[in-house]
């Protein structure tokens, strides 16, 4: 049995797909039994678990062999970083017993030790507890999703104006989670032995340029980027709901993503576009 934390989310939920397309056994944890119920009608089992509930996790992990683990995101409204290392920090703990034959986890480029960095800090941490089992363990540096650019159709369709803070012509690498849940598939499905860290990233890097150009292609307007500049990232994430700690770790990581670009030498590839993802993200939200 694959068990997969965070399934119901864009990755996770990808993976559990992989998975059940190849007809494998997959339990999803989740928080919420209702938010897997696409994944249950495709055959998976379903553990509703809140993954602070330490001895509830550790019972669904020893029923498994292999593990999937996506660390939840904690709101923004809170101290993220402080939040998400206690959920690490709960997922090791019930871990510790289970006799698994493999753990992969998805973790981040730029992922490096650090406090107040957002995710580069808590998922390097991550990684590094992982290994320090005695699990053969492979973890997955995932380039900047895709998706995050999601929330952007509203003004791009409205405006014609997409978000940055980062510049229109700075290219990063970017991915799609439907690949990120692919190479997670291959990796679960693997051999039994440690490896990475993996580092996937899309065809090609994209700069936030080609994500306007993408929108216009795919609306049919003229899209434009408006970029807010570092001195107003701290505000620009208070403005939506984040907490001062959060804030300051969120515009520390996007600095960080700026000035340090993180270059493998070579990265694994999805197949999944740019173009073609937001193309897909216009249609889906179309009546």
């Amino acid at each position: 049995m694959h068990i997969i934390l965070g399934a119901t989310g864009r990755v996770g939920s990808a993976l559990a797909q992989a998975l059940l397309a190849r007809n494998e056994p997959v339990t999803v944890v989740t928080r919420d039994a209702r938010h897997a119920e696409a994944l249950k009608t495709k055959g998976a089992h379903v553990a509703e678990v809140d993954v602070f509930d330490t001895a509830a996790l550790h019972r669904v992990i020893a029923g498994g062999y292999r593990l999937f683990v996506l660390n939840p995101p904690a709101p923004p409204s809170t101290d993220t970083v402080a939040e998400e290392r206690k959920s690490v920090q709960a997922i090791v703990a019930a871990l510790e017993g289970c006799k698994l034959e493999k753990i992969v986890a998805e973790s981040t480029y730029g992922a490096q030790p650090g406090n107040g960095i957002g995710d580069l800090g808590v998922l390097y941490d991550m990684e590094q507890a992982l290994q320090a089992g005695n699990t053969p363990f492979s973890a997955i540096r995932a380039a900047y999703y895709m998706s995050n650019w999601d929330a952007s159709l509203a003004t791009a369709r409205k405006e014609g104006k997409v978000h940055s803070m980062y510049p229109p012509d700075f290219r990063l690498p970017m991915v799609a989670p439907r690949d990120l849940g692919e190479f997670a598939a291959r990796l679960m499905l693997g051999a039994v032995e440690s490896s990475g860290p993996h580092y996937v990233e899309g065809p090609e890097r994209c700069s936030p340029g080609d994500v306007a150009q993408a929108f216009s292609q795919a609306l049919g307007r003229p899209v434009e980027v408006v970029v807010t500049p570092p001195g107003q990232w701290e505000q620009a994430f208070r403005s939506l709901g984040f907490s001062e700690a959060a804030a300051k770790s969120y515009a520390a990581m996007t600095r960080i993503t700026l000035e340090k670009k993180e270059k493998p030498d070579k990265p694994e590839r999805g197949a999944t576009s740019l173009s073609e993802y937001i193309s897909a993200l216009v249609k889906q939200n179309t009546t």
